[in-house]
């Protein structure tokens, strides 16, 4: 018997989840403040299961970050640095362009694009990038700049977060990464990126994005100075935006990963395959109105990513290939990984590799 499996403190929320009833916020904090793991994962499972069925999702992409020199320099992050630092680099327009082009043949559907604030470069240089990148590869999808890289534009154009947009968009840009979100409590945001934009902004942007027809996906980052209760909000503030728009595609918790941070002299460590699993799971359920969750193996590594795959899981990301931001804060994880030993991954754990888009359309399934 099911009832069997679950220990007292859950019984309600597992009744709640197999009727389909939403879950409210205090039955996602106590989740999140559970040590039921299993539990947790087996309903998060149920849900995964009603979702997506045994498919499990891949991307074949690259990423290309144009630069690490940033205005911010928030503590969260061990990737920006000041333009005079000797670690800066700035890629020209021929240099990504060249980028782009040493996939032309490899399948590639995406390239996924972000980089720091730069202090000099002019919004042209971004809008050309993407057309360079169209160029080059006209058949794949840009899905480039956070939130907040978004609202850096509209500062130094003027435009509105609307114009800023539209003008991407013709230049090539399809979607938005969820970057940049962290937590969207104002006291954490005070203390790990105080000069951020707010997570009313972030989620603007994103309401704004939404309108114009653009996908974006959103994201968490958890595992440093955020409660429980923080998480949550976070995790609700979501669901209520995706409520109203229905522009989200995947939901990525993302690690934190303090190594060459300014954070890093508080003593925090790098969060547990326990923590990563539950939050991985509280998301799947938490957000009922969300298709995708997705485990960043970049993040997490691939086999707490294949494991992630019973605790809610159903999409994994790509193949990546020379990803920066997350290295330079200590990740010990390969910088790509390959289409088939994504494929090898899925099955392996008993799944239905699926190679999708950007936009979740299916490439190819027939593994």
């Amino acid at each position: 018997m099911i009832e069997d499996f679950f220990a007292g403190e859950l019984e309600d929320i597992r009744r709640k989840v197999e009727e389909g009833v939403r879950l409210s916020r205090e039955d996602g904090i106590r989740l999140m403040k559970s040590d039921d793991l299993l539990s947790i994962g087996f309903l998060a499972d149920m849900v995964r299961r009603r979702k997506n069925g045994d498919r499990v999702y891949f991307i074949v992409n690259r990423h290309i970050n144009h630069t690490n020199i940033c205005v911010n320099r928030c503590k969260l992050c061990a990737f920006g640095v000041d333009k005079e630092d000797p670690r800066a680099y700035l890629l020209s327009l021929e240099e990504i362009e060249e980028k782009a082009a040493e996939v032309k043949d490899q399948g590639v559907s995406e390239i996924h694009i972000v980089g720091g604030l730069h202090p000099d470069l002019p919004f042209d240089y971004y809008l050309e990038m993407l057309k360079r990148v169209k160029q080059v590869l006209p058949e794949v999808h840009i899905q480039a700049f956070t939130a907040v890289e978004i609202d850096y534009f509209a500062q130094i154009t003027g435009l509105t977060i609307r114009e800023v947009l539209v003008r991407l968009k013709e230049a090539g840009l399809g979607s938005l990464p969820g970057g940049g979100a962290e937590v969207f409590s104002d006291r954490v945001r005070r203390l790990i990126c105080e000069k951020k934009i707010s997570g009313d902004r972030w989620l603007d942007v994103m309401r704004t994005a939404h309108s114009l027809g653009i996908r974006t996906n959103a994201t968490m980052l958890y595992g440093h100075l955020e409660t429980a209760e923080e998480r949550i909000d976070h995790l609700l503030r979501l669901r209520e935006l995706q409520d109203e728009t229905g522009g989200f595609q995947a939901f990525i918790p993302l690690a934190f990963h303090p190594h060459n941070t300014a954070l890093e002299s508080q003593g925090l460590r790098r969060t547990t395959g326990f923590d990563d699993l539950k939050v991985l799971a509280v998301a799947r359920l938490m957000l009922d109105n969300f298709d995708h969750i997705k485990a960043f193996w970049i993040m997490i590594g691939p086999k707490l990513a294949q494991v992630s795959l019973a605790f809610g899981v159903d999409d994994i990301d790509g193949t990546v290939v020379e990803e920066k931001i997350t290295h330079a804060a200590g990740a010990d994880t390969d910088q790509a990984i390959s289409r088939e030993e994504l494929i090898y991954l899925i099955k392996s754990a008993g799944r239905i590799p699926v190679q999708r888009d950007t936009l979740y359309n299916v490439v190819r399934e027939d593994f």
